[in-house]
């Protein structure tokens, strides 16, 4: 988007001063805020590993049980924007260590809830507290760490502690599903939680406000619009598409968002800071990060079902199968570092997308009889590869050549991308999946068809992410451009 449809922003208080960063210190502030990017992820684990246990003991259909996840993406990523701003606003920590008590609390009461719909509504709040948290945290982390290879590292950490968390999250979860139920495992991240509570306002120094106002009709618009269409996308699944409320659901979301960029131009302090998108390197990578995810969302809302369902493995034993990912992209992540660096953000994104889309047509090929060993964990293996390649650089790219003051708003940009694409590539895939499954034969066979289609669309959601890849520019990071004079003081 052009600079010029961005006005000026609003004097603000001056920068903070800057902080200590020795390396005892700041390692462990990196530590704890990449704890809260562990609990989020560990969250994901253990809900994608019980989902099985919950639908057959709230009585959830394909679709309820997608929205068992989509419920807590939708204010996630909706109100993202909203919550990186109010951590400039209000204090980064302080918006932190709110949204993690409302995450938190929210884990507590899913734990006891009595039927699907009550289930979703705490996903939804349990969404808003991780729009708080998350933004916050990154935002964190980059004030803490300067430009460079500092940050670069850093954001490393942060990704292989979330991937770490995730391939822990799976192992303890298929434990303990064999000692506890699926309430007992939804509890497991509490004690995390209740740590960085604890631990965060003792270490962490809270950054200066910066004067300005809420952009609450942007929120609210961002918000609705990706509610709408993921809604109307879900509702396709068990629909047809002339249905009328498919019809007006989808048309409804592209008309906030046709509305949202409207307001967002003319806004003098705009819930996402246009200026952003200006440089065409830090656009292209927030493209990438947002076509990207309906390829990696598949992988743990598919295969747990797989593996339980039709492979006949145990919560464990399935558990213990998706966590080759998770082990790839940590040990990948510092090799992503060091090739960032010698070949250049493009190339390893296009390289990343590729072999995500691999990954994924290679995941298509499965059959009920298929083995572990010779076809699945080969794929895996090249999915956490593909992970780090293209995930690692897309976030370095979207968050580098900034203000200080402009590093929650590119944080809460990048994860609302995330979370939103995630929420709409999971639409996607649960409705391909449906429709091929329908026109399979039933039973185990159907399932197997729909989900071998859903991993096409996932190679395709891939495929698209190369695509926008090739825009960038080989040169270097964002802000090295022309783009950079609006973007940096």
């Amino acid at each position: 988007m052009p600079a010029q449809t961005s006005k000026p922003p609003a004097p603000s208080a001056p920068p903070p001063a800057p902080q200590p960063r020795g390396a005892a210190g700041g390692g462990l502030v990196l530590g704890l805020l990449a704890a809260c990017n562990a609990m989020v992820m560990l969250d994901e684990s253990m809900v994608n590993i019980a989902l099985p246990a919950m639908s057959r003991d709230l009585g959830l259909t394909p679709v309820g049980l997608s929205w068992v996840v989509t419920a807590y993406l939708l204010p996630f990523g909706g109100l993202l924007l909203l919550g990186g701003r109010a951590g400039d606003l209000l204090g980064r920590r302080k918006v932190f260590l709110a949204g993690v008590t409302l995450f938190t609390l929210s884990a507590v009461l899913r734990a006891v809830a009595p039927a699907g719909e009550f289930l979703v509504a705490v996903r939804a709040v349990q969404g808003l507290g991780a729009a708080l948290a998350v933004p916050s945290a990154l935002a964190l982390v980059l004030s803490r760490f300067p430009e460079g290879a500092a940050r670069k590292r850093a954001i490393a950490v942060y990704t292989a502690v979330g991937a770490a968390s995730t391939a822990c999250g799976l192992l303890f979860s298929g434990a303990l599903s064999s000692l506890t139920s699926w309430r007992g495992l939804l509890l497991l991240n509490v004690p995390l939680g209740l740590v960085v509570l604890v631990c965060v306002p003792l270490v962490v120094p809270e950054t200066r406000r910066t004067r300005g106002r809420f952009d609450l009709a942007g929120a609210l618009l961002s918000t609705g619009a990706a509610a709408a269409l993921v809604y109307g996308l879900a509702r396709v699944a068990e629909h047809p598409w002339d249905d009328p409320l498919v019809a007006a659901t989808i048309a409804a979301g592209l008309a906030l968002l046709a509305l949202f960029l409207f307001v967002e131009r003319r806004a003098e302090q705009p819930v996402v800071v246009l200026r952003l998108f200006a440089d065409r390197n830090r656009a292209c990578a927030y493209g990438a990060t947002f076509a990207v995810q309906g390829a990696l969302i598949g992988t743990g809302f598919f295969l747990v079902q797989f593996f339980q369902q039709t492979a006949g493995f145990t919560p464990l034993a399935s558990a213990a199968a998706l966590t080759p990912i998770a082990l790839t992209m940590i040990a990948m992540s510092g090799v992503a570092v060091r090739l960032e660096r010698r070949i250049g953000p493009r190339r390893l994104m296009l390289a990343g997308a590729a072999l995500l889309a691999v990954a994924n047509l290679w995941l298509a090929q499965l059959t009920p009889g298929s083995g572990y060993g010779d076809t699945v964990l080969p794929a895996l293996l090249v999915f956490g590869s593909g992970m780090a390649c293209c995930v690692i650089p897309a976030t370095i790219l979207g968050t580098s050549g900034l203000r200080s003051s402009e590093a929650g708003a590119a944080s809460s940009v990048h994860n609302a991308l995330q979370t939103v694409g995630a929420s709409l590539g999971l639409a996607v895939l649960v409705t391909v999946a449906t429709h091929a499954q329908r026109a399979a034969d039933p039973g185990a066979a159907g399932f197997v068809a729909g989900m071998s289609a859903s991993f096409t669309a996932g190679a395709c959601c891939a495929a698209a992410a190369f695509a926008v890849a090739l825009f960038i520019r080989p040169s270097g990071a964002a802000g090295n451009t022309a783009g950079r004079r609006g973007t940096t003081g």
